[in-house]
């Protein structure tokens, strides 16, 4: 009598994100492995990210350098202006990118923060005279030159700075990690008399010696975070009168653009991970939360290679944070609609990634912009700039529950949700090897709407898109499997429903 086909399902792969932390056999299945180019769309499936739509036709000043920062300002006419730097220049526009570097004012880095206060532009840059492009002025220029500055010396030339509470706030100095420099009441250039001053934090961090890295504005505190510890000021709307509330021991930033805020929280990169810095308003104390578990040994081997800055973004629209490693090449990206059970955010991986900026803080426009080699674009569509991208899926290693029992697969199953016509590759293995078998097949094209065409089984979603069945015949046998779903993102988008596996299983080994 023939053995009956036993099946797995697979329901929404990676609904859980990627797992590179836990051992493989040991994952629950609705992990990944492998989940390259992706995120976790709003129905939990891994599905392509999307890419670079290019907003530069003109990007002559750039001279084949990418852009490594941007920033929108909108002014107090409701006009907006986008400004970037690259190739030690100071820029602005999105078609057009023009040099608003002032004369005889000569950068050699490009490690700009960029903040808006009171219908300017400020610039910082640890070791330059801060910049500022003024709405009134419609120019970019030092800010000692500005009608009215004051105490602009090389003194509070920092390198980080924050707009809260009225007023400007920059810390990370040369030679100097441990003062922090407010400026007057609403005057972004006066940083003597008036209200202005000055603290320094070298007395309170807990563990005695710290460097300030970041600064944030949070739940009405003033946010000092270091290289491993955190400190928390109440009482900020009058820096004279303000008072250390809590300190964090142990938890430190490893760069100020990791810092990002969602509203509800402040998140950013330590060098143990992904955190939050979590706070209830009522209890006024802080606690530390890690979000990315199930990465963190991949998110400490890149930030112990990483060499030139780091950067991020919080973007709303989709609900994920980024997290950029500039000179890898790499972003992973943190799905923020909720946790998993330990308290982290699913991850998903993008390699090889030509971002060199990114830049979500315009909740008017609602749009992601990029920074890369091509100028500025955003985030939208399904290709880098016209070049194809590769989402990748692995499975979990799967052992149905008895590791010395034979599995032998019959056939596989996955169901895909998009618009195709993307050659896609579906691979399965045994015992720890990806590349057992392997078969290729190209979905029809956008726009077909009848039901089982060719060898395909192909139906309308109820979102309108189109939801791909296929059948594979599969081979081998192994006491553990896995299986893999690649395909070149090339100007459609693709989503994983589910995959099926039915399979026999033989003696025990």
């Amino acid at each position: 009598m023939a053995q009956e086909l036993k099946s797995i399902n697979l329901v929404a792969p990676a609904f859980k994100g990627l797992n590179t932390e836990d051992a493989i056999l040991a994952q629950d299945p609705s992990f990944a492995e492998v989940a390259n180019n992706a995120v976790i769309d709003r129905r939990g499936r891994l599905a392509t990210r999307k890419g670079i739509a290019n907003l530069s036709t003109t990007i002559t000043a750039l001279d084949g350098e990418p852009v490594t920062g941007i920033h929108v300002f909108r002014d107090s006419d409701g006009n907006t202006d986008t400004f970037s730097v690259g190739n030690n220049k100071i820029l602005r526009g999105q078609a057009v990118l023009v040099d608003y570097t002032p004369v005889a004012y000569t950068i050699t880095s490009d490690d700009w923060r960029m903040v808006n206060f009171n219908d300017s532009l400020y610039f910082f840059q640890r070791g330059y005279e801060p910049l500022v492009y003024s709405h009134s002025t419609s120019l970019v220029e030092p800010m000692s030159t500005v009608a009215g500055a004051a105490g602009v010396t090389s003194a509070m030339y920092g390198n980080e700075v924050i707009g809260a509470y009225g007023r400007l706030w920059t810390a990370d100095f040369t030679g100097d990690k441990s003062t922090i420099y407010w400026s007057d009441l609403l005057q972004g250039h006066v940083w003597s008399g008036g209200s202005s001053g000055s603290i320094d934090v070298s007395e309170a961090w807990p563990q005695g010696f710290d460097q300030i890295v970041a600064l944030a504005a949070h739940n009405d505190f003033l946010i000092v975070l270091g290289t491993q510890s955190v400190l928390v000021y109440a009482g900020a709307e009058d820096p004279t009168t303000m008072t250390l509330s809590d300190t964090i021991t142990g938890v430190g930033c490893v760069s100020r653009h990791t810092v990002q805020s969602t509203g509800s929280d402040l998140v950013f990169l330590s060098h143990s991970g992904l955190r939050s810095l979590g706070r209830t308003i009522q209890e006024k104390s802080a606690s530390i939360g890690k979000l990315s578990s199930s990465v963190t040994s991949d998110i400490i081997a890149v930030i112990d290679n990483e060499t030139e800055e780091f950067d991020s973004a919080y973007y709303p629209e989709q609900k994920f944070y980024l997290i950029l490693f500039r000179n890898q090449c790499k972003i992973y990206c943190f799905d923020t609609r909720g946790a998993l059970e330990n308290g982290a955010w699913r991850a998903t991986y993008w390699p090889d990634s030509p971002i060199k900026a990114l830049y979500a803080g315009d909740r008017i426009s609602g749009d992601m912009l990029i920074g890369y080699a091509g100028g500025i674009g955003k985030y939208d569509g399904y290709t880098d700039d016209g070049s194809a991208y590769r989402l990748k899926y692995r499975s979990p290693e799967l052992s149905l529950g008895d590791t010395a029992q034979l599995k032998f697969i019959k056939k596989i199953r996955p169901t895909l949700v998009g618009s195709t016509g993307q050659p896609i590759v579906l691979r399965w293995g045994y015992d720890f090897d990806s590349s057992s078998g392997s078969a290729s097949f190209t979905p029809a094209a956008s726009g077909v709407s009848e039901f089982g065409i060719g060898e395909f089984n192909i139906g309308e979603f109820s979102s309108g898109q189109l939801a791909i069945r296929k059948s594979i015949n599969a081979n081998g046998s192994g006491s553990t499997l896995s299986v893999t779903l690649e395909s070149d993102v090339n100007g459609n988008e693709l989503s994983i429903q589910e995959i099926n596996m039915l399979l026999l299983t033989g003696r025990s080994l």
